[in-house]
């Protein structure tokens, strides 16, 4: 077995996270009782407890200003979609209206490699939540189940876009801002120490994720995909609506009116959540502008090779 790993240097969080990304996707994976594959994970879950502390350590501050009545504490939660990390990014402008084909495939293939699964995270998240938090969660996750038809199931239409698509999704050619999204929802999800940090978490992907995803569809439908390949986005911009009055009501509010320390539990998540969002749309902007400065050189060369 793998040592755990005993500090975080920067230089060395991109490879932690590639190796967490690898070791949760594996021990996720239904097994016998025979077949002991989570060595490395368990190696890591300790790196991954600071991970949740510090990125948790980053927003307490900023969290604790929010209101803890349900009234106030929602205006705040709400209050993210606008002026949250990461919100209003340029990215999603861009890929709307300028994108080539290939810069949206690998958009397209970055997202998709560090989807952690919204339905399996909700599964784990529900466990022994109030009655009332757990029904709406059963009813979040029917929806992600396509309400029982397979071809409407959520996941099945990301997994159909990346086969359409030919995306080459891999954990070790993915970003690690990407993975370490992936890497921050599973871990929130799978800790009942920070169950309410998941809500957070989740709630707020229900909240801020409709305009991004309908500027998405609408990049892919500039470049010629049709209605199929849309899909996903398309749902996902109408849909997700809903779901974030429902989850305002029927979780974030009773949990808030029964315990108000859960309001900055759930705020942490929130925050912990978009800033890893953020860290991600940052870290594609910062690709394709290198791509396009290559690019730009590349013809600038050949011009002047041509004169």
């Amino acid at each position: 077995m793998s040592s755990a790993p005993t500090a975080d240097p920067r230089h060395r969080v991109p490879s932690l996270h590639r190796r967490l990304a690898h070791a949760n996707a594996n021990r996720l994976q239904p097994r016998g009782p025979d077949d002991d594959a989570t060595a490395d994970c368990l190696s890591l879950l300790a790196w991954e407890e600071r991970l949740l502390s510090n990125e948790r350590r980053a927003v307490s501050a900023v969290a604790a200003q929010a209101p803890t009545t349900v009234d106030g504490f929602l205006t705040w939660f709400n209050a993210l979609r606008e002026h949250g990390p990461g919100q209003n990014d340029r990215l999603f402008p861009w890929l709307a209206r300028e994108a080539s084909f290939a810069q949206m495939r690998w958009f397209l293939t970055q997202e998709a490699a560090g989807e952690a699964g919204f339905d399996d995270l909700v599964a784990f998240t529900q466990v022994k939540l109030p009655v009332r938090a757990k029904l709406e969660l059963a009813r979040n996750y029917w929806d992600e189940m396509g309400r029982g038809s397979a071809d409407g199931m959520h996941g099945r239409m990301l997994e159909q876009l990346v086969h359409t698509l030919a995306l080459p999704v891999a954990i070790d050619t993915t970003v690690w801002p990407a993975l370490a999204l992936g890497n921050l929802m599973l871990g929130l999800a799978t800790r009942r120490n920070y169950t309410y940090h998941s809500l957070g978490a989740l709630g707020v992907v229900e909240l801020t994720a409709p305009g991004r995803v309908a500027q998405v569809a609408a990049g892919l439908r500039r470049l010629g995909l049709g209605p199929t390949e849309r899909r996903y986005f398309d749902v996902h911009a109408v849909l997700d609506v809903k779901h974030s009055a429902a989850w305002n009501a029927e979780i974030i509010a009773p949990l808030v009116e029964a315990d108000p320390n859960t309001a900055a539990w759930i705020a942490e998540g929130a925050l912990m959540r978009l800033n890893a969002g953020a860290r991600c749309f940052a870290c594609y902007r910062a690709w394709f502008a290198d791509v396009t400065s290559i690019e730009a050189d590349a013809d600038a060369d050949a011009a002047a090779t041509a004169e």
